[in-house]
């Protein structure tokens, strides 16, 4: 299970002759109360599970601020379904989390907008497993395989190259290294190969939407699924995003994917949301999203962050005057002020490149504010 996910079927509730109460927990900076209830049970019933349970008031919201909560109604067993599941879902947008987990982008692609392919080799995987290898004794603990460049205006790569690429570093690592693994795909089969190889979690940006079979195989190898949202595709995705309202569309997407999992047979505690920083927004539309990621974790899910070196950073740079580095291997300092600022949000996991620096960088942040909402 993934830091800062919980079993959705045991919520922490007090029962007595008046009912059964939520502890109460104090909410995150930015989570609109007003609009909790209906977020949550978005993400943990079906619509006509919260129908009804808002049409009875067999849950409701009492008190106010810090002091708000879910009450079951009398009667109500804080056991029961649905109601433990929204319980529960509350617990998790709400209640302090945990350091997050970093990992670590492995790139097998000779086009990667990060490292332009320095790891890449079409006969010899050697340098990703040792790159792999150096980042998991660095600190991180999830270790992202993947062998189709998802940058900006990258063409779709076949299955059987995308196979070619990753699993001899996938079975490299897992070999020497019990760091977990993750293979970053599109494509159910080339999942199903990365798993027997080692992977024990699929981080896909389309959130299951390229390959209906993605889904369905998550659910029966019982594996971890990071969904994404992305507006178009990586070919499309950066000519003139627009939303009308990006937090409640990216919500709504995530919110959907979300549902879709379960629908498959995933289990809810195996399921990572990444809002996808830099796939379909502008800047604007990127720094939105990292301000208000407290209202993507009413959602009830553990969050990953992709901020490592992206072009944002240089546009901020840019923008205040300054020189932008010359390349994205050269945004560090961005990197990690964008990384405190994803942990000060919420977020459970964060993707990386650098991984020694940014663990540096979390550790002492962590020492300043040891609690965090």
């Amino acid at each position: 299970m993934t830091r800062g996910a919980r079993d959705l079927r045991q919520p922490e509730a007090t029962c007595d002759g008046n009912g059964c109460r939520l502890k109460p927990r104090a909410l995150p900076r930015g989570l609109e109360t007003g609009a909790a209830l209906t977020a949550l049970s978005a993400h943990a019933l079906s619509s006509e599970e919260a129908a009804s349970l808002r049409s009875d008031e067999s849950l409701s919201l009492v008190g106010e601020g810090s002091e708000l909560t879910f009450k079951l109604k009398e009667g109500v067993e804080a056991s029961c379904d649905p109601a433990a599941r929204l319980h529960a879902a509350w617990a998790n947008a709400t209640e302090p989390l945990p350091t997050p987990a970093l990992m670590g982008v492995v790139n097998t692609t000779p086009d990667s907008f990060s490292d332009g392919g320095a790891y890449y080799s079409e006969a010899d995987p050697s340098a990703a497993v040792e790159h792999g290898l150096a980042l998991a004794q660095a600190g991180c603990e999830l270790l992202d395989v993947g062998g189709e460049s998802t940058r900006p205006g990258a063409a779709p790569v076949g299955e059987e190259e995308e196979l070619r690429r990753v699993i001899p570093v996938i079975s490299g690592l897992r070999e020497r290294s019990d760091c977990r693994i993750s293979i970053d795909t599109q494509k159910a089969a080339v999942a199903a190969a990365a798993i027997d190889a080692g992977a024990t979690m699929v981080n896909d940006v389309s959130a299951g939407l390229a390959d209906p079979e993605l889904l369905p195989l998550v659910a029966e190898r019982g594996v971890e699924v990071c969904l994404m949202h992305m507006q178009g595709t990586p070919r499309d995705m950066q000519v003139s995003p627009t939303y009308e309202d990006v937090i409640r569309e990216v919500l709504d997407h995530l919110r959907e994917r979300a549902h879709a999992c379960l629908k498959a047979g995933i289990q809810s505690h195996k399921i990572v949301l990444d809002p996808g920083i830099g796939f379909g927004k502008t800047l604007e539309h990127n720094l939105a999203l990292m301000r208000h990621l407290p209202a993507l974790r009413s959602l009830g899910l553990p969050l990953l962050l992709g901020v490592s070196r992206k072009s944002f950073i240089a546009q901020i740079t840019e923008s205040a005057g300054a020189q932008a580095a010359s390349g994205p291997e050269e945004r560090l300092g961005g990197t990690i002020a964008a990384v405190l600022r994803c942990i000060d949000g919420g977020a459970s996991v964060l993707r990386v490149h650098d991984v020694a620096e940014v663990r540096e960088a979390m550790l002492v942040h962590r020492s300043l504010c040891p609690a965090r909402l």
